[in-house]
């Protein structure tokens, strides 16, 4: 399996990180300095929080404002509803905001919740039992 690093970039890189803890991720010494934070997800998923310098050395496109345009939302896969509501709920405790509200599909539940610099993730739980047969 590959491993997966989402960069983004962030105005403020010590409140960033403190979101990130907030929802449980853990931050690698190794792959930290002033200019950037590893933020481990699993064994295998990382966010990279970049300062915008930081960030312009690997990319010539502009940055875009995440909270009012939206190129990326990521979802991330939780064990229950409970889960979800719990890292909805830690987000907005952290600084992070609510963009719109909760979707219940019945199968599957997700919520939208956003860092301090507007990046959407989406923590959802997926009862593939109760998915719809083609």
């Amino acid at each position: 399996m590959s491993k997966i690093f989402v960069n983004l970039p962030v105005t403020n890189l010590s409140r960033s990180i403190a979101f990130y803890k907030a929802l449980g991720f853990t931050q690698n010494l190794q792959f930290s300095d002033d200019t950037a934070a590893c933020m481990v997800v699993s064994e295998e998923n990382y966010v990279m929080l970049l300062t915008h310098e930081k960030f312009k050395g690997f990319s010539n496109a502009p940055i875009p404002d995440a909270h009012t345009k939206t190129g990326l939302m990521i979802a991330l896969e939780r064990d229950s509803r409970e889960a979800v509501d719990a890292a909805a709920t830690a987000a907005l405790a952290a600084g992070g905001a609510e963009p719109r509200p909760a979707m219940d599909l019945g199968f599957m539940y997700n919520r939208t919740i956003s860092d301090p610099d507007g990046h959407r993730w989406e923590p959802f739980f997926m009862d593939m039992s109760q998915a719809p047969q083609s």
